[in-house]
C-alpha cells in the first residue's frame, strides 16, 4: 500500500491567549494519498489558510505532527523548512505573487535559477511548462501585460518548475472571474495528472470541488469529510 504524501496527526494551533485566544485548528488529523487533488472547503476564518501554512512549513503548530513525503516537518529548523519549500512543496496564491520586472518565462525559471539548474535544462523545463499552461506565445510578456488568468497560469507553471511533490494552492481562483476561474481549475486538475503532483487546494468554488478526488470541509478549526 502506498504511503500518504501528507500525514497530519493531532494538529493544534492557537493565536493569542486567555479569553481572546483564537483556536484556529483543533485536533486536525488526516492523510493525503499521492497523485490526488484534495479540495479544502470552509468559510473565511474557518482555519483553511492556517492549515495550509502549517502543512507547507510557513507556520508552526502548537501540538501534533505533520509528515510530508516521509519527513516530519514539525521537528525541522528554519533551514530544513526552507529546503522543504525549495525541493518538495510549492505554493500558488490568489494574488499570483509574480515578479513584475521579469517576463513570464523568467518568472517560471526563477526557482530553477535559485537551484542552479544548468541553463539548457532550465530553458527546456520553462518551455515545457509554458506549453503545459497554454502560454507559449506569451513567454516574453511581463505580468502587467497579462490578464489575471494568464498571470495565475504563470504562477502555476512557476510552482511546478522544480517538480515538487506537493502543490498547495490557497484560493487560486479568488481574484478571477467565473469563466477564467473554471479554466484555471481545470488546468490544476490536468497538472495533477500530467505532472504526477499531489494538490491541496482551498476553495469556495463548487467546480473545484467537483474536479477534486476528495473534499474536506473545515469549520471552527475542525475537519468534516
Amino acid at each position: 500500500m502506498t504511503d500518504p504524501i501528507v500525514s497530519v496527526r493531532g494538529i493544534e494551533r492557537t493565536f493569542g491567549s486567555g479569553p481572546t485566544a483564537v483556536h484556529a485548528l483543533r485536533d486536525i488529523s488526516f492523510d493525503i494519498e499521492p497523485g490526488t487533488m484534495v479540495a479544502l472547503v470552509g468559510r473565511s476564518g474557518s482555519g483553511k489558510t492556517t492549515l495550509l501554512n502549517v502543512i507547507g512549513g510557513l507556520d508552526r503548530a502548537d501540538a501534533g505532527t505533520v509528515v510530508v513525503d516521509g519527513d516530519d516537518i514539525t521537528t525541522m529548523d528554519e533551514d530544513g523548512l526552507s529546503q522543504l519549500r525549495r525541493d518538495k512543496v510549492s505554493y500558488v496564491f490568489q494574488t499570483f505573487g509574480l515578479i513584475p520586472v521579469l517576463s513570464a518565462a523568467e518568472n517560471v525559471g526563477a526557482p530553477l535559477r535559485l537551484a542552479r539548474t544548468p541553463a539548457a535544462d532550465r530553458e527546456k523545463r520553462v518551455r515545457l511548462l509554458l506549453e503545459l499552461v497554454g502560454l507559449t506565445d506569451h513567454a516574453e510578456q511581463r505580468p502587467t501585460e497579462l490578464s489575471g488568468g494568464q498571470q495565475q497560469r504563470v504562477a502555476i507553471a512557476r510552482a511546478l518548475a522544480a517538480s515538487p511533490r506537493l502543490l498547495i494552492a490557497d484560493e487560486p481562483t479568488g481574484q478571477l472571474d467565473a469563466e477564467t476561474g473554471r479554466s484555471v481549475m481545470a488546468l490544476l486538475r490536468g497538472v495533477v495528472e500530467s505532472e504526477g503532483v499531489t494538490a491541496l487546494v482551498s476553495t469556495h468554488d463548487p467546480v473545484m470541488m467537483a474536479l477534486a478526488d476528495r473534499v474536506i470541509q473545515i469549520s471552527d478549526g475542525r475537519l468534516h469529510e
